[in-house]
């Protein structure tokens, strides 16, 4: 076993917030739950990774009930649960040492926020020497204000705003960022078909 699939943030503090009506990819969950039947299929180790702001008061304060695993995800006994407090999964947890004593090598990373989690993972994954897939169809984000923008503006006024970054142009340039450099890019299809020739 030298592979791992690690899904990050995947949690129902998205679903609370105001921003998940502009989500890329409502149904993550589902694109999630097939990677993860096959890398169970394959013997392969899962990560849950969710992300908390203990004391922040907002939905990710653990104290609100959000920090969890979306209600479509389920959890197997032995499969490691990991809390983060950093946009990347490995600088505030464990999840470097986990790989290590499971003799893991190759990531296969997915999750919420393309451009932020889930890019800054497979970035420092690269660096650390793991060889990473990343599939973007099993990620989502939201559009990206322009950092001039009000931080308290409605939904309506951020997508009515021309500079606000697209979440179709996000995933794009995250893509773009990452291919051939830092990771794969696969989506869950093109995984689901390859399955048998992945050793």
């Amino acid at each position: 076993m030298n592979r791992a699939l690690i899904v990050i943030d995947v949690q129902e503090s998205f679903r609370a917030h105001p921003l998940w009506e502009t989500i890329s990819n409502p149904k993550i969950a589902d694109q999630v739950d097939r990677l993860v039947g096959l890398a169970r299929r394959a013997g392969d180790t899962v990560v849950w990774v969710l992300h908390s702001e203990p004391g922040s008061g907002d939905v990710f304060d653990p104290a609100l009930g959000h920090v969890r695993l979306m209600e479509e995800l389920r959890r197997q006994d032995g499969e490691p649960l990991i809390h983060k407090t950093s946009h990347n999964a490995f600088t505030t947890t464990n999840l470097q040492q986990l790989l290590t004593e499971r003799g893991v090598r190759e990531l296969t990373v997915c999750g919420i926020r393309t451009e932020q989690c889930v890019e800054t993972t497979t970035r420092l994954a690269s660096d650390l020497g793991y060889r990473v897939t990343f599939v973007t169809d099993a990620t989502a984000t939201n559009p990206v204000p322009h950092r001039d923008a009000p931080a308290d503006r409605s939904v309506a006024e951020l997508l009515a705003d021309p500079r606000t970054l697209s979440a179709e142009e996000v995933i794009r340039r995250t893509e773009y960022a990452l291919a051939g450099r830092f990771a794969t890019i696969a989506t869950v299809d093109e995984l689901e078909t390859g399955a048998g020739s992945r050793a």
